[in-house]
């Protein structure tokens, strides 16, 4: 009889459990401790999820709604200047005082005295100063308006959005908030008489970079994003591939491709600065290349992005068994045929989802991009990649440092943006590796 037979009866002679009972008892009591340990691990990883996804969605929800005013604009043409003389020349249109004729038409919809100055001067505060450029477009686009009366939508000061919205307490003391109290009379006209609402901000989308918070958009910044990832997905996808499939098929293993897989592997964990050094030092003071340029830009997010993408590749082309490599090679394809024919096909979603991945990647940095000089004003859309613009990282960060309340939505609602790209792409890696990838 062994000897833990034998302390097991004695155990039961006793009246005490077996000491294989008591043994057991204890793992499952630690297995489940360390279940529970991975549950409350899980639970406050995901509870800081939300809190940060409530942090942006809470402030940036309202930046997809702008508060507009429908004023009677009377195209003047002792502002303007007749049709035939615009046909003959259009600087004047260029140069008229177009705010006037915002200032004229909201002074005539409240019903207010135009010799009042205080009067006017308030309801002035009301429309943004960007107004100019909307009606400048309106009458460019249409000469015929000129001497007519049209109704048009113009932007509401950000003040004024801002305490609609509720980002301001406008029942404390009109010294401590930026709406006066008759500017409180002339909203509540406005709400009577149907002429203001809040309108769906198609601006933030189409805008370029703007002074005021009401006008500012991130069209030229997601432009710049999509001209810099087409450029990082042209030159990282096929040098990162073909250098994938030499060192995985045709390499042989010695210590310069051991040195060469160890720097790759380095390379990967480089934080993202040091290739915004390195874009500075080669791309701009070295080949000359115009700072602030989507070009540069893709550049650099492509040296950045080659890592993560041959390792990708690699693995893919890893994972295919060798029995297909040994299988074509048996029915006499060559070694070219075998990888290109059969194995690389095979290998096609594991590189596609790398590829997804490390764009996902690109399209979020900052820091590069703030070292090549990608922190440009740019109001106008890049016709280029050699002319200037930014990216929404970038501009967010931008943003991020404007001292104005009215910011603070519109750089959660650009980050709102940039995390729909970002998932667009992740879930795109994910139903290409469900759709095409095969299980051996």
């Amino acid at each position: 009889m062994s000897d833990a037979t034998a302390n097991g009866i004695a155990d039961t002679a006793a009246g005490r459990k077996p000491r294989r009972d008591i043994g057991i008892k204890k793992r499952y009591a630690a297995e489940r401790r360390f279940k529970a340990y991975g549950i409350i691990a899980i639970a406050i990883g995901l509870s800081f999820l939300v809190m940060l996804m409530w942090s942006i969605f809470s402030k940036g929800y309202t930046a997809f709604w702008q508060t507009e005013i429908r004023v009677p604009i009377t195209f003047s043409e002792e502002v303007l200047g007749t049709a035939e003389q615009a046909n003959e020349s259009q600087t004047k249109l260029l140069m008229a005082n177009y705010p006037q004729l915002a200032r004229d038409g909201l002074v005539q919809l409240l019903g207010i005295n135009p010799d009042d100055k205080k009067a006017v001067s308030a309801a002035n505060g009301l429309i943004s100063s960007g107004t100019r450029v909307a009606l400048r477009d309106i009458v460019m686009n249409d000469l015929s308006v000129i001497g007519r009366t049209e109704d048009v939508w113009l932007y509401a000061s950000s003040e004024l959005d801002s305490a609609l919205k509720g980002q301001y307490d406008l029942s404390v003391e009109e010294s401590r908030r930026p709406i006066s109290d008759l500017q409180l009379q002339y909203i509540q006209k406005l709400q009577q008489a149907g002429a203001i609402e809040q309108r769906f901000n198609w601006g933030l989308f189409t805008s370029g970079a703007s002074s005021r918070a009401e006008t500012a958009g991130v069209g030229v910044a997601i432009i710049g994003s999509l001209y810099m990832m087409g450029i990082v997905l042209v030159l990282a996808l096929p040098i990162g591939v073909a250098a994938s499939i030499y060192l995985e098929e045709f390499a042989p293993k010695n210590r310069f491709t051991d040195l060469i897989e160890v720097n790759i592997n380095n390379l990967a964990a480089v934080p993202s600065i040091v290739f915004g050094l390195l874009g500075l030092a080669v791309f701009i003071n070295w080949f000359g290349l115009p700072r602030s340029a989507a070009l540069v830009g893709g550049l650099v997010l492509t040296l950045m992005t080659l890592p993560t993408i041959i390792i990708a590749t690699r693995a893919a082309l890893r994972a295919v068994p060798p029995s297909i490599r040994a299988a074509a090679l048996g029915l006499g394809a060559s070694k070219n045929q075998t990888v290109f024919h059969h194995v690389l096909p095979l290998a096609m979603p594991g590189i596609l989802t790398g590829t997804i991945i490390g764009l996902a990647q690109a399209l979020g940095e900052t820091a590069p991009l703030l070292l090549i000089g990608m922190v440009a004003f740019v109001a106008d859309y890049p016709s280029t990649p050699l002319d200037p613009s930014t990216a929404l990282p970038v501009q967010i960060y931008m943003w991020a440092n404007e001292a104005e309340r009215a910011f603070v939505e519109r750089t959660s609602g650009a980050i709102i943006i940039l995390l729909g790209f970002l998932a667009i792409m992740n879930v795109s890696a994910i139903l290409l590796r469900r759709r095409f990838e095969r299980r051996w």
